[in-house]
């Protein structure tokens, strides 16, 4: 099978795209042909070495996955030949990545697509979804009428972010570099979407949210605490979900003087159950009409390594020239 690997970390050139056995299937693995991948940062941290993870070489790149089950294990129940399924966690603590034309997944790691979803969308919004949900419900505890802010309106995750809110009817404001991102986000559903290299951010939140910020939703990977903090309502919220190598000043006295709560988290230490009620939220407000990822550019697994370049540009190297998510097509 056409699959894209490394033989060792390294920068995007190291990435290779040739033929590698199809993997076999344990009693628990569903084996998925693969139509769509998508590429996260997290992506770009295992291939690089950033971070350590167990890894088998040749390494199969790629967590995001949706495609059609071929086979199923003997101990499988939930899904069958011909089923389409979405998913994301591949490529992580040991698990073969999904850049390829078949995965072996476990079975528990799968969501049934929508008919409704396209390939594309569905593994656009694995990882970014799972991570929105976790971070707006499971740690941010929203509730219907709450304020919310993320920066970086017009992301992968933050766009997300902006749907998932409005659906759980919550006000969002939001802010990008520029002002068709700035008409993107107001496109999502955004109450307040701002250009925040014209516009005075801290004013403007203010002006939205009197009281103070209900849930912040830090993409940012350097956050600066001594503004965001004091934007806080009391017992308002934040969610960290970037910044490996950040150092910021925390505010005490403005903290916790206003019960204010500061969750992080990486959304693979969440449980297949956890998962899987966020994989159920999706696909329901998919279905309605209420959410759709933001793809940026599609490209075939040939071009593997320019995605992982491109994506590094901009996260890394800050390049502005991607917005949304980066999907690599199989089918």
């Amino acid at each position: 099978m056409k699959a894209a690997f490394i033989s060792q970390p390294g920068p995007p050139e190291s990435i290779q795209v040739g033929e590698l056995p199809k993997p076999k299937i344990g009693p628990r693995d569903a084996l998925v042909q693969i139509a769509a991948t998508s590429v996260n940062p997290i992506d770009l941290y295992i291939r690089a070495g950033t971070v350590t993870m167990p890894l088998a070489y040749p390494y199969i790149i790629g967590s995001d996955l949706a495609g059609t089950v071929v086979e199923v294990g003997k101990e499988c129940t939930r899904f069958q030949p011909g089923a389409r399924v979405w998913g994301s966690n591949q490529g992580l603590l040991g698990r073969q990545g999904v850049t390829a034309e078949f995965a072996a997944v476990g079975e528990d790691w799968l969501y049934p697509t929508p008919k409704e979803t396209t390939d594309a969308d569905a593994a656009a919004i694995a990882l970014v979804g799972i991570t929105a949900h976790l971070g707006l419900f499971k740690h941010g505890n929203l509730k219907p009428g709450e304020k919310v802010y993320v920066p970086g309106g017009s992301g992968g995750v933050g766009s997300i972010v902006i749907q998932m809110a409005k659906a759980a009817g919550a006000s969002v404001a939001t802010c990008a570099g520029s002002d068709d991102r700035v008409e993107l986000c107001r496109g999502l559903g955004a109450d307040l979407a701002l250009n925040y290299k014209t516009d005075d951010i801290v004013s403007e939140l203010r002006g939205f949210a009197p009281e103070g910020i209900d849930v912040w939703f830090e993409t940012q990977r350097e956050p600066n605490l001594e503004v965001s903090i004091p934007l806080l309502r009391r017992r308002g919220r934040m969610i960290l979900t970037a910044g490996r190598t950040a150092l910021p000043t925390l505010p005490l006295g403005s903290f916790y003087t206003r019960d204010c709560s500061l969750f992080g988290f990486a959304m693979f230490n969440a449980t297949p159950q956890e998962q899987r009620v966020c994989a159920d939220a999706i696909n329901a407000w998919s279905i309605e009409g209420k959410l759709k990822p933001v793809i940026g550019r599609t490209m075939p697994i040939d071009q593997a390594a320019a995605a992982h370049k491109l994506l590094e540009d901009n996260t890394l190297g800050r390049a502005g020239t991607l917005h949304g998510k980066i999907v690599i097509e199989l089918a």
